[in-house]
């Protein structure tokens, strides 16, 4: 296994922190200082030492449930001062790892955890997430065709960020979808899809010339908000850790299965 991988896996340091601390030669393997992010590594049978501090693997970790008001940044700091969730965080969650992105305007679930492999593993993974979705105007014909097909944009710039390098995109078929409202002003959607691609949503509805209102996530695979109050937090129950645990074990034969490192 790659050096920054191994750290990043087994800490609380993000990819490219550890590339950072190994390039700025605060990192020992076996004693020795390693400056390279790419050195291999045994997973098993390697003593890694972070500026003092040794970074083994671990079968523990914490997973809370954050209910993200609108008008937070999922980022760690803002060059241009904007709120992020961290200053609605609890000063003992401000190492976590957010578990994928909401926009700034997004509110709802966000999983946040200690642990650098459970949060990759997570984010890159095909479980549901459960959107409710306002959106103005009626649901078309043509927005149902998409969500059952999918489809595919060269331009998938409308609804993105005007700074985002994404400009095209493919749109998997939605898990499913319910129309709780139709009308002409406005319309209320439940879906559920199975990626987190960057303003997958909204760029979705904006390919058929139509504005997301309002975007709220109501679920995480299992991860409910229930009576959760926005901007709380909570920790997985025993059930919901349940799940995780099993997914997490799924994962990683799988990974044993293919070979990787």
């Amino acid at each position: 296994m790659r050096l920054n991988k191994y750290i990043a896996h087994h800490s609380s340091y993000s990819r490219r922190e550890a590339d950072k601390a190994i390039q700025d030669g605060y990192v020992r393997v076996d004693g020795e200082i390693q400056d390279n992010p790419a050195t291999q590594v045994e997973e098993k049978d390697v003593d890694v030492y972070v500026s003092g501090k040794r970074i083994a693997p671990r079968d523990k970790y914490t997973v809370i449930v954050y209910n993200k008001p609108k008008g937070e940044l999922v980022t760690k700091n803002d060059p241009k001062g904007r709120r992020t969730i961290y200053d609605g965080l609890n000063n003992k969650y401000k190492h976590f790892i957010p578990i994928g992105r909401l926009d700034y305007a997004t509110e709802g679930v966000l999983l946040l955890t200690d642990t650098s492999k459970v949060a990759a593993s997570l984010m890159n993974s095909n479980l549901e997430r459960i959107y409710k979705v306002k959106i103005k105007g009626e649901v078309t014909s043509e927005m149902e065709a998409a969500m059952l097909n999918g489809m595919t944009l060269d331009d998938a710039t409308a609804g993105g960020h005007s700074h985002s390098k994404v400009t095209s995109m493919t749109f998997a078929p939605f898990i499913g979808y319910k129309i709780q409202k139709n009308e002409h002003n406005y319309s209320i959607l439940k879906i559920a899809i199975s990626e987190g691609q960057n303003r997958e949503i909204r760029r979705f509805f904006a390919h058929f010339g139509t504005d997301v209102a309002d975007l709220k996530r109501i679920s995480f695979a299992e991860v409910e908000l229930n009576n959760l109050p926005t901007g709380k937090t909570r920790f997985l129950t025993r059930s919901e850790y349940s799940a995780l645990f099993t997914f997490l074990k799924a994962e990683d034969k799988l990974k044993r299965e293919r070979g990787d490192k």
